[in-house]
């Protein structure tokens, strides 16, 4: 049959078309529970926080680089598509994507993790002023002469110490507050036992208010912590219950609960003895077809940012409410 018949070309439609329509049914579908829509001019925005005294949702652009914000009015209404507003768009990081972020509010400032999603020029860690968004600093964690690396996330501890992930190389990059690149974390256990498992690895990362640090590595699913008041002593949580296979970005609930968005668009963890173990205990669909990458709280209920807009000349993007159930 000549690939250019006209029984090709209509075989063809209808098989593009079935993905298409399935799309469409799940896009018309009634979410399963509150949604932020908000419009961007983007497709692909990787995470975003809540800010809650700027009452804001901060989102990293993935495609090109710089960060949105999304206000939240007084007087929204659920049927209010809100607008992201470009608030980072800084010409020496054009074409680097933003990925994670993290809200450092006792020093007013956001940090973004940079890397270049194409060629990985290299990787790194800004801080921006909350009110005026001038940018304090930017660190390059890796270059052209080194070793492959993509920064993933980023969390901040107490003292203003940053630690970005190295989704690449199993490694995490400490930054200090004022921008000055301290050290290195790695551990034996952060490489996986099959080679494939290792193509995505570090990825999400929380700073818990009892000194350590919880990580998620993608895809072996395993969950690890790193004890800073013990020399960043690294060890892998026993997580019963499921598999946290495929997570992505993490949230802490409470000292107690941790969020982990991916696929399935989110799942609740659980721990009662300081993280040495934990339990998956609910899990929430989300909107499948739009991917779930990070997770934030706002006003104590989780909402999980998806990485797909949809929609032209507008995106519309989705902050979905998760509802959790066993």
């Amino acid at each position: 049959m000549a690939l250019c018949s006209t029984r090709f070309l209509f075989i063809l439609f209808i098989l593009s078309a079935i993905p298409i329509a399935f799309l469409i049914s799940l896009e018309l579908a009634n979410p399963p529970s509150h949604v932020y829509y908000y419009h961007s001019t983007g497709y692909f925005r990787e995470c975003a926080k809540w800010d809650d005294l700027g009452r804001r949702f901060l989102v990293g652009f993935m495609s090109g680089g710089g960060v949105g914000q999304v206000s939240v009015p007084d007087d929204y209404t659920p049927e209010t598509i809100l607008e992201e507003v470009p608030v980072i768009k800084d010409a020496d990081l054009q074409g680097n994507a933003s990925l994670g972020i993290v809200v450092d509010r006792p020093r007013n400032r956001l940090l973004v993790v940079f890397a270049d999603l194409l060629a990985n020029k290299y990787s790194g860690l800004a801080a921006y002023d909350l009110s005026s968004w001038k940018r304090q600093f930017l660190t390059h964690l890796s270059g052209p002469n080194d070793e492959k690396s993509f920064a993933d996330d980023v969390a901040v501890d107490s003292e203003g110490n940053a630690y970005v992930t190295d989704a690449k190389n199993n490694k995490i990059w400490k930054v200090g507050v004022d921008g000055k690149f301290l050290s290195t974390i790695n551990s034996p256990l952060f490489i996986s036992k099959q080679w494939y498992k290792n193509l995505v690895g570090l990825n999400g990362i929380v700073y818990h208010p009892d000194g350590y640090l919880l990580v998620i590595h993608t895809f072996s699913g395993s969950l690890y912590k790193i004890d800073l008041v013990k020399g960043e002593e690294v060890k892998l949580i026993n997580v019963t219950g499921g598999s946290l296979m495929l997570g992505d970005g993490l949230e802490l609930l409470s000292p107690t609960k941790l969020v982990v968005a991916g696929n399935p668009a989110g799942r609740l963890v659980e721990s009662t003895d300081g993280w040495e173990t934990a339990s998956l205990v609910s899990t929430c669909s989300g909107l499948k077809h739009r991917l779930a990458t990070s997770a934030t709280v706002k006003n104590g209920r989780v909402y999980l940012s998806h990485m797909i807009g949809i929609g032209y000349p507008k995106k519309k993007h989705a902050l979905v409410e998760a509802v959790f159930s066993a």
